[in-house]
């Protein structure tokens, strides 16, 4: 056996200044990636960063912006969360429910539109195709407001917009039913049975 000593570097821990170097370079590796470089992260692609799309480059908002795949940034777009009214707004308008809207609404305020009299004897029922059927709950006030549709369909287009409603059609009472039940036999109805 030899008396040379062994070597003292291989059982002293690895240099402090090492270590910096190699901490260094890494910071460095992860700086370069950030800047759109590249980037050698474990678990992401080469070049693709979060929130810069595909390629990991910069460039100017605007470009950054219209681009598909991108993030939307600091500034808001379609792509952000939406408040509830503004997702019922667009809903409304793709699908063309607006003039549906406001007439069924008309129809919650039809006593503030035509007057408390008019609105206690009549109600509105449908509207289709510029088309209101009000229903009178008498001949009498269907007579009154079939002389009084001009100026309801005046009143109502104010409301409404020009052109929305073109025709107001108002019917009388409905008959009594002398259906009862489920079952149904055909025959002439009723009739004056009492002599």
């Amino acid at each position: 056996m030899s008396d040379a000593p062994a070597d003292p570097a291989a059982n002293q821990p690895p240099d402090e200044d090492a270590r910096r170097d190699e901490g260094l370079d890494l910071a460095r590796t992860i700086a370069r990636g950030l800047a759109g470089r590249t980037s050698r992260l474990p678990g992401r692609l080469p070049g693709r960063l979060p929130g810069r799309g595909k390629g990991g480059t910069g460039g100017s908002y605007q470009a950054r912006r219209s681009e598909p795949g991108r993030a939307s940034g600091a500034h808001p777009d379609e792509r952000d969360p939406q408040t509830i009214d503004v997702t019922l707004e667009r809903l409304v308008a793709d699908q063309g429910w607006s003039t549906d809207l406001r007439v069924h609404g008309v129809f919650a305020r039809w006593s503030a539109i035509v007057g408390r009299d008019i609105a206690e004897h009549s109600k509105p029922e449908s509207f289709a195709d510029g088309r209101l059927v009000v229903r009178a709950d008498s001949t009498a006030w269907a007579t009154q407001l079939t002389l009084l549709a001009g100026s309801l369909v005046r009143r109502l287009n104010d409301e409404l917009g020009d052109e929305t409603v073109r025709v107001i059609d108002v019917q009388g009472p409905r008959g009594p039913s002398w259906r009862k039940g489920r079952l149904r036999v055909r025959g002439r109805g009723p009739r004056d049975t009492y002599g």
